[in-house]
């Protein structure tokens, strides 16, 4: 048992070293030169410290500069299986569109090595498009069957999930099996397997979740704490508690980046110019009534707290004050929010209207135009008045393609845009409208059902995220408020001491001296702490609002909504808790 115990670790670092290895070998560029030109340069970084130490520079200067040049050696070392990690993530984050539209394809009366090259031209689809590239280079160039350049293409890719899909493809092209009944048969399982990774996202989402809690809640502490131990140990405060802020911003700012890695990349929104039509055409003017009446509002809040224009009766807050400017940046969120709402209904009548579509156009036997000239009377919901400008384009013979681009675009759905334009040009190269229409309609069922866990995973987030705001805002303002009544305490102690030293006929120590050489009060000032810790609050609102649009993919204009609620929030709680506080020393 000690053995295994022992080597696992050595298999680990084994199986390190060997990936690293075979991500060199994929390089486009040759590892000999890769090593001269990137490793080389980051190694001899090293040899800067013992530079810095020769020229007389302090061991303090010198120690960061050790620590930059290792980190800039494992990046180098490092980056060729980060650019295959990457490779890898954005194959599996489109395999399953891919999936359905290299289907929708091979339905047609498209000749196979065809399919690929259209594949191979959808920019979309990334890296997904340059591995088509490449196989059909090896088709074309080197005039290889389409099975042996699967086969060669599943060896040299970075995607086990797309080396497994090439082998099996190879396999059924060389035993003389149509593609098409291949694709059929693989839809089952390729999309179970995206319902899967998606979910695996979903629950790390839920992992960093609690870890983002716990981080953030123990930062919380750490700033309390900075506020009130210089009133002990004599320290600069504004800079101790300026320097933790900046750590709170850090660790932030890296679950930003971390949920924006984890996060299915599954985006709701599909943005083309559509001749002011589109569900953000009117955002641009919200948008610029809401900033214009922030940035009037900010300089009038600047104006009051420089003292220019003096407020008579008005014992505001600062932090209501400072949360008073972004309060018309709600109007613009509002109202992508409410646009955002019927995106995603007309993604849930989307799948039922193509189904429709294809089974009618099958059964008809005519075009499109025709077939919507009937449906557009039936009730689809949402969609329904672009079903209405989507028949009024086909009938005037504008082009198809051109058409359904327009009316995804109106609708603003990313998955409308890419499965009507699979249904579109699967329709145009000869394909089955029944069986297009059912199989669309089927795998774009299931990214739906992921999407609704998202959406509840998110709702969960966001819970997380407004208590973390109240709770840490709460501790911001108690520790602020014990410092300024150990100020006032201590102010009271030396009015006590003066009143004394005329009657202190011993010569003895006077009362207060214990106490002033106990407590530094003299260094803070509550002012500037207060506007720290404010600007803590506008800071923690924003990257909290970026989180959120991260998780659900939604339109960031729409995170606004978030950001001003937050902000309030936070606004609120800080006076609250100075207010109650000073009530309960009152009494």
């Amino acid at each position: 048992m000690s053995s295994e115990t022992r080597s696992s670790p050595e298999l680990t670092a084994r199986s390190a070293l060997r990936e690293l290895g075979t991500a060199y070998e994929r390089m486009e560029m040759p590892t000999d030169r890769y090593l001269l030109f990137v490793v080389g340069p980051a190694v001899g970084f090293l040899a800067t410290p013992l530079l810095a130490l020769l020229a007389g520079l302090p061991s303090l200067l010198a120690a960061p500069l050790v620590l930059i040049g290792l980190l800039a050696v494992v990046v180098a070392v490092s980056y060729p299986k980060l650019l295959q990690d990457r490779k890898r993530k954005r194959i599996r984050q489109r395999f399953h569109l891919f999936l359905t539209h290299i289907t929708v394809l091979s339905m047609t009366n498209v000749n196979r090595v065809e399919i690929f090259r259209i594949l191979a031209a959808e920019e979309e689809y990334d890296a997904l498009a340059d591995e088509m590239g490449h196989l059909v280079a090896m088709v074309d160039t080197w005039n290889m069957s389409l099975d042996d350049a699967c086969r060669m293409r599943a060896k040299q890719t970075a995607s086990p999930l797309l080396s497994d899909f090439l082998e099996r493809l190879a396999y059924t092209v060389g035993g003389g099996q149509r593609i098409s009944e291949f694709l059929i048969d693989e839809q089952d399982t390729i999309i179970q397997q995206f319902v899967t990774r998606y979910e695996a996202d979903l629950a790390k989402l839920d992992v960093m979740k609690e870890l983002y809690m716990s981080m953030m809640l123990s930062v919380a502490f750490v700033l309390v704490f900075a506020i009130v131990l210089p009133i002990l140990v004599g320290a600069n405060p504004t800079l101790l508690i300026a320097g933790t802020i900046v750590m709170f911003l850090i660790v932030q700012l890296g679950f930003v980046y971390a949920i924006h890695l984890i996060a299915p990349a599954d985006p709701v929104w599909y943005i083309e110019d559509t001749a002011g039509a589109g569900p953000t055409s009117g955002m641009r003017a919200a948008l610029a009534i809401g900033c214009g009446l922030s940035v009037a509002l900010v300089l009038a809040v600047a104006v009051s707290l420089l003292g220019f224009v003096p407020v008579p009766n008005a014992d505001v807050p600062l932090s209501i004050l400072l949360a008073v400017p972004v309060t018309p940046l709600l109007y613009p969120g509002w109202k992508m929010r409410r646009e955002e709402r019927k995106v995603k209904t007309r993604d849930g009548e989307f799948p039922s209207f193509v189904r429709t579509l294809g089974a009618v156009e099958s059964v008809k036997q005519t075009s499109t135009s025709s077939v919507l000239s009937s449906l557009r009377h039936k009730d689809f919901g949402a969609l329904t008045e672009n079903i209405h400008a989507l028949y009024k384009r086909l009938n005037m013979r504008i082009d198809g393609i051109r058409s359904w681009r327009l009316f995804a675009a109106e609708t603003g759905s990313y998955l409308i845009q890419k499965f009507g334009d699979m249904y579109v040009v699967g329709r145009q190269m000869g394909g089955d409208p029944k069986l297009l229409g059912q199989i669309i309609s089927t795998n774009y069922n299931q990214v739906l059902k992921v999407r609704e866990q998202r959406q509840q995973a998110t709702l969960t987030l966001i819970g997380v995220l407004y208590g973390i705001t109240a709770a840490s805002v709460f501790a911001f303002f108690i520790g602020l408020e014990v410092v300024d009544i150990m100020m006032d305490i201590t102010a009271e102690m030396e009015l006590g001491n003066t009143a004394d030293a005329g009657s202190d006929v011993a010569g003895g120590p006077a009362p207060g001296d214990f106490t002033d050489g106990l407590l530094h009060t003299e260094q803070y000032d509550i002012r500037a702490i207060e506007y720290l810790l404010t600007g803590t609050i506008l800071l923690n609102a924003a990257l909290s609002a970026a989180i959120v649009r991260l998780t659900d993919r939604g339109h960031p204009v729409s995170g606004l909504v978030h950001f001003v609620l937050l902000t309030w929030l936070g606004a609120v709680v800080a006076a609250a808790t100075q207010y109650l506080v000073e009530f309960v020393v009152a009494v």
